[in-house]
C-alpha cells in the first residue's frame, strides 16, 4: 500500500506519464490527419486534366535594315540603274569593226 510520504511521487510520476501519452496521442493523430490530406491531394491530381502546354511566343516583328540612301533626282536628269548607269545605253562595241558589223 501507498503512504502519505509515496503517494505525492507515485501521483506526480502517474501524471508525467498521462501528460506524455497525450503528447503521443496528439503526435500520432496529426500525422494521421497528415497522411490523408496528402492522399487526397494526390487523388485530385491525378484526376484532374493535366494543364495545357503554354502557348509558344509569336515570333518577333522583323527588323528592317535600312538600304542605301536614295538618290537624288533631277528632272531632267536620266534614270540610272544600281551601278549609275543609264540602263537605256547601248553597249559600246569595243572589238567589232564596220566589216564585221555589216553595215
Amino acid at each position: 500500500m501507498l503512504g502519505p510520504e509515496k503517494l505525492p511521487r507515485v501521483v506526480s510520476e502517474v501524471g508525467r506519464w498521462v501528460g506524455r501519452a497525450r503528447a503521443m496521442a496528439r503526435q500520432f493523430r496529426e500525422q494521421l490527419e497528415e497522411e490523408v490530406q496528402l492522399e487526397e491531394a494526390r487523388k485530385t491530381r491525378a484526376a484532374a486534366p493535366p494543364p495545357p502546354p503554354p502557348e509558344p511566343a509569336p515570333p518577333p516583328e522583323p527588323v528592317e535594315e535600312p538600304g542605301p540612301p536614295p538618290r537624288e533626282t533631277f528632272s531632267h536628269a536620266h534614270p540610272t540603274d544600281d551601278t549609275g548607269a543609264d540602263p537605256n545605253a547601248r553597249a559600246p562595241e569595243a572589238s567589232v569593226s564596220a566589216d564585221e558589223r555589216r553595215t
